[in-house]
């Protein structure tokens, strides 16, 4: 069984974020053949644990998103990148941490016109610890996340066939 995990990497939990990686993950898995539903980690509930020198919870966290097959990894865009509640989780990671793993790069960003920075930094955060990364990166403008499923679709278009092949690979 594939294993598949989002990581929202929102700084208040349960943002809308959350609910537009769920139905990004929906997509994804439909088109690349991975049944179940996708464990989620929410680094908002972690909160300042992330800064603790040991903490059971993120440990936990960690352990999921080495062991995931498939990591959904969704950010709003924070100063121009991902946020740093990504970043700091992320760097606990060790080097090579997500090498056997798909990686889907998902950005929520205020204007499209300002996002190519994001989904460029995630792809290479993501790949720079070892995942293959699904190219192109999903990115919808705020506005867009109380009805994604459009814009979900038309991306899932262009990504399903390197996706599909990538999780059959890595399964």
């Amino acid at each position: 069984m594939t294993r598949f995990t989002v990581l929202v990497a929102a700084p208040r939990s349960r943002a809308s974020v959350r609910s537009t990686a769920l139905a990004a993950a929906a997509e994804v898995a439909s088109r690349a053949g991975v049944s179940g539903a996708p464990e989620v980690i929410d680094l908002g509930d972690l909160g300042p644990e992330l800064l603790a020198d040991s903490s059971a919870a993120v440990d936990a966290a960690l352990e999921k998103v080495r062991e995931s097959d498939v990591l959904l990894v969704a950010s709003p865009q924070a100063h121009g990148t991902y946020t740093g509640l990504l970043k700091v989780f992320l760097d606990r990671l060790p080097e090579l941490g997500l090498g056997h793993t798909v990686a889907v790069p998902l950005a929520i960003v205020d204007d499209l016109r300002n996002s190519h920075g994001i989904e460029e930094d995630l792809r290479i955060l993501l790949a720079d610890l070892g995942a293959w990364v699904a190219e192109p990166g999903l990115i919808l403008a705020e506005d867009e996340t109380g009805r994604p499923e459009n814009v979900v679709r038309a991306w899932a278009d262009v990504a399903a066939p390197g996706l599909r092949q990538a999780v059959s690979v890595s399964a």
